[in-house]
């Protein structure tokens, strides 16, 4: 008989708040071949990408299981495993073209998978991988910064998941300032305890706000704002964007030769999926959150990974005034 599993998947795409928008699923245990990891997972976070592929239309002979980040131990290997063996706690955030990490065993590629920070739980190493590899690659390999790099950055978005460690890394390993978003009070409290020189008000006149400009942008958030960014970024400057908006007409930045660029963390593994990119990636920033130069980003810790406590996160996720991140424990 084969071995079974507890998931959380959907059937249809349907508004969170019916309760069939995700369900318990019992579903066979994947068998790791090749370079496959088959990880038991304690913890994972839930992303707006998550509620974003809910949201996109039925799955194709479903059901669909969600799920990108995740920390856990590994169970078994694939035959042609060499960066970790059976017992080693490791953090990933996965592939949109395979199923995702609601669920109790969860088979991933070693080759974007890193080790787990030591001094973090499950449910704290949880919170990073995908903010950290989307800040990262937005950073270092976007933006082409350096521990050299100065001028100044503009963070969208800064209390938010990417945001709150885009931050930090910046801070850290840039010699630039380091702007942050941020309306509430507690909002502007988080981003500058997370290391931004100064907050503006997410809502203000940015032109106003910014009289001298800035180099750099990160946007989490696009739909509207390319005249905002013409008009504050530098000649020569750089904005890298990680959300699609329609209609995206990007021709007000080309007097000022301001180049835009686009951050996808999947990319890897859908095009490059031979790469060691990301391994390396979190092995680096789990060398840093272990030396106490990186925090996590947790601000929600939920006991129980199934479908009436994943209903709660995405209804959380989906409201867009959360702090930080949201993570699901295993029980």
């Amino acid at each position: 008989m084969a071995e079974l599993m507890r998931a959380v998947g959907y059937h249809r795409s349907l508004p969170i708040s019916d309760p069939s928008s995700l369900v318990d699923l019992t579903l066979p245990v994947p068998e790791p071949t090749g370079h496959d990891l088959l990880v038991r997972v304690e913890a994972v976070s839930v992303n707006p990408a998550d509620a974003k592929v809910r949201l996109s239309g039925d799955p194709d002979g479903g059901p669909k299981v969600l799920g990108y980040d995740a920390a856990g131990v590994v169970d078994r290997v694939g035959d042609q495993v060499t960066l970790f063996r059976p017992g080693d706690q490791v953090w990933y955030a996965g592939s949109v073209a395979r199923p995702g990490t609601n669920a109790e065993l969860h088979l991933v590629d070693e080759r974007i998978v890193g080790p787990k920070p030591a001094t973090l739980d499950f449910a704290e190493a949880a919170a990073l991988p995908l903010t950290a590899l989307t800040a990262w690659e937005a950073l270092f390999d976007r933006l082409r910064l350096t521990a050299d790099s100065r001028g100044s950055l503009l963070v969208l978005g800064a209390a938010g998941g990417v945001g709150a460690v885009l931050v930090q890394l910046a801070r850290q390993l840039t010699s630039l300032e380091v702007v942050g978003t941020a309306s509430r009070p507690e909002s502007r409290r988080y981003v500058l305890d997370r290391g931004a020189h100064r907050v503006v008000d997410h809502h203000a006149d940015l032109v106003a706000a910014l009289p001298d400009g800035v180099d750099y942008v990160f946007s989490p958030h696009s739909a509207g704002m390319v005249d905002t960014f013409a008009r504050i970024v530098r000649p020569f400057g750089a904005i890298v964007a990680i959300d699609e908006p329609p209609g995206l007409d990007l021709l007000p930045l080309k007097s000022k030769s301001i180049a835009w660029h686009w951050e996808l963390m999947f990319t890897r593994p859908l095009y490059d999926p031979t790469s060691l990119a990301q391994h390396e990636i979190l092995r680096q920033v789990a060398d840093l959150v272990d030396k106490g130069v990186l925090h996590t980003t947790l601000t929600t810790r939920i006991d129980g990974i199934d479908a009436a406590n994943l209903r709660r996160a995405h209804a959380l996720v989906e409201s867009g005034g959360t702090i930080g991140k949201i993570v699901l424990t295993r029980r």
